[in-house]
């Protein structure tokens, strides 16, 4: 039977608010840095978000399907249901953008996106667990980053945008699909694109890794890695930059490093101390409250609700607090709003899975 922890769990939903929270200011012209991805090269906080999410989704891959292999079940079933859960999340990534193509009347349709780079990661990272024993999943682990990284260092004419190997490979099998399309050159570039994704599966392995750490209470073990990890990745940034619209494998190491050492410590706090859980509530519905506060926004802006409701309520904010404060106000009261929503299908434990 799987054992829950509620530390994964809260690291979860954490990660989940902040989507939220950057996802959804009141306005794109005003927001605080840290709020905002770098623009190419490095990493900021918001930076480090969706790599702790991939990073969780390891480690749950390992929590929930460690204990099974260790049972002796047959690996086909197992590897079939995890196949499946995948092509569920990526088909509800694809219905999500769906949705804001046809009702916010987008010029195109974008293939991929983070759902859908969730449902490839967890397929994979499921299968690892299912397959590779620990030290097949470090070499697995070892083969993405040197590998990828090789192709960026080596096998890149250049780690900018245009002329970048990624773009070239998303310009020739996305092309309109791709977030960003120019109509007029062809180019195209999408930052959860295809040569890029080989970099989050080596997050999600990092934390399937971590998960058996996790399984087997190997708290210290789990401290050391996350800083040699994070130094590994610091270190490496000296000639192959943090970029997550690359998702570089120095970038890799740093955010895996440090969603590791976070792991290390709310482990500690919450299941060995007895702390509460902060975020418990948002990583037991994430991808609900994740889907449904895309489906809120999409429908606020469609229906020209969002302006108006921005400017009536918030707008007083701005001579007091700035266009910034203003801003960043609406997007706490837009995850504080989710957070009662999950805090009450919680209490009546109702939690959608797919």
């Amino acid at each position: 039977m799987t054992r829950r922890i509620a530390s994964v769990d809260a690291l979860r939903g954490l990660a989940v608010a902040a989507m939220l929270l950057v996802n959804n200011p009141g306005d794109w012209g005003a927001v605080y840095w840290p709020l905002e991805h770098a623009d190419w090269h490095g990493c900021t906080p918001t930076d480090l978000i969706f790599p702790f999410f991939l990073f969780i989704v390891g480690v749950s891959a390992a929590l929930a399907l460690g204990p099974r292999v260790d049972a002796g079940a047959a690996p086909g079933p197992l590897r079939n249901a995890v196949v499946l859960r995948g092509l569920r999340i990526f088909g509800l990534g694809l219905v999500l953008h769906g949705l804001a193509w046809w009702l916010m009347h987008k010029p195109e349709f974008r293939m991929l996106g983070v759902l859908q780079r969730i449902g490839i990661c967890f397929a994979f990272a499921g299968a690892a667990a299912i397959h590779l024993r620990a030290r097949g999943q470090w070499t697995l682990l070892l083969a993405l980053l040197i590998g990828y990284g090789a192709l960026l260092q080596f096998g890149s004419p250049t780690l900018d945008k245009a002329g970048s190997l990624n773009q070239r490979l998303d310009t020739l099998v996305l092309g309109r699909w791709a977030y960003e399309w120019n109509g007029a050159t062809g180019i195209a570039f999408d930052p959860e694109g295809l040569l890029s994704t080989l970099g989050a599966l080596a997050t999600t392995v990092l934390g399937l890794l971590c998960g058996g750490l996790l399984r087997r209470e190997q708290t210290r073990g789990l401290l050391l890695t996350g800083i040699a990890a994070a130094l590994v990745g610091w270190w490496w940034s000296r000639w192959l930059p943090w970029n997550k619209q690359l998702w570089t494998p120095s970038f890799v190491l740093w955010t895996g490093g440090l969603a590791t050492v976070a792991l290390a410590a709310a482990h500690q706090w919450v299941d060995r101390l007895g702390h509460r859980a902060i975020g418990r509530a948002f990583g037991l519905n994430a991808i609900g409250a994740y889907a449904g506060a895309w489906m809120c926004t999409v429908l606020l802006v469609a229906t020209g609700w969002m302006e108006p409701l921005y400017r009536t309520v918030f707008g007083p904010l701005g001579p007091l607090i700035g266009p910034q404060g203003q801003s960043l106000t609406f997007a706490l009261a837009f995850v504080a709003v989710w957070a009662l929503i999950v805090w009450a299908l919680d209490k009546r434990r109702l939690y959608w899975k797919i």
